[in-house]
């Protein structure tokens, strides 16, 4: 019954979406898809790095990729990404939210500026993206959503009080939905990773005080890599999880267990 349940078996022809797909977890999760066979479609803001990451993917020699430029935050264009998608691949089968920003302030120091765009990336915009896809979805009477979360979005920390608000909304959003589309058999869940090491955090760890300070607040005592983060998003978009949603992975190495 289950010798040949498999993630290759699972994904493989499934139409991806992926944003922030150029690096970090995003690019390393729609890796992940294209090897095992996966039509992928990675989205980011800027031009060179697409070229560059679909250029990449295609070193796997699965040539259904595809790259497109856009900002999640305009709601416009999120009728023209998932257009490109459909016209690429006639469906989303899943949407992986991965874009995301933060910038580091404390709470007496953080702009109006920040807020929005904090806000802007890793909550509106994973919502309107994840509707234009859904109401998609509707129509096809299945889709899977993962949102990438953090684990922010279950405890607070020093100079990430928008972060945490972003990561927070994204958890209770996530539930909503879920409750809302389960009818239409769309499962939506978060994978909410601890620090993780991308091109994004390498300039936080070159701080030793921080790096370590980041240590002793996991159990496990070792910070995540993005292969860490991929195997619960490919868990979460496989056959294999579809009583699962409207829940969040952690991958944190314990940091919420405390």
């Amino acid at each position: 019954m289950y010798s040949n349940w498999n993630f290759k078996e699972s994904l493989k022809d499934c139409s991806v979406l992926v944003t922030g797909g150029s690096k970090g977890i995003g690019y390393h999760s729609a890796l992940a898809f294209a090897e095992n066979g996966s039509k992928v479609a990675v989205l980011a803001r800027d031009g060179k790095d697409i070229q560059e990451a679909v250029r990449l993917l295609r070193k796997t020699g699965n040539e259904n990729i595809v790259g497109i430029q856009g900002d999640i935050s305009n709601q416009e264009e999120n009728k023209q990404i998932l257009q490109k998608v459909v016209t690429a691949f006639g469906s989303v089968d899943v949407l992986v939210n991965s874009a995301g920003i933060n910038r580091p302030k404390s709470t007496l120091e953080i702009t109006e500026e920040d807020w929005d765009q904090i806000l802007d990336i890793n909550l509106k915009g994973a919502f309107f993206l994840s509707q234009e896809v859904c109401n998609q979805m509707v129509q096809q009477k299945s889709g899977k959503i993962i949102n990438i979360s953090s684990q922010m979005g279950h405890v607070g920390y020093y100079g990430r009080t928008a972060y945490c608000a972003s990561k927070g909304g994204l958890e209770l959003m996530t539930k909503a939905m879920a409750v809302e589309l389960a009818e239409y058999n769309i499962q939506i869940n978060t994978v909410a990773p601890t620090f993780i090491e991308t091109s994004l955090t390498e300039e936080y760890f070159k701080d030793d005080y921080f790096k370590e300070k980041v240590i002793n607040n996991i159990p496990l005592k070792k910070i995540g890599k993005p292969k860490d983060v991929v195997g619960a998003v490919l868990y979460l978009a496989s056959d294999m999880s579809n009583l699962v949603t409207g829940t969040s992975l952690k991958v944190d190495g314990g940091w919420t267990a405390w």
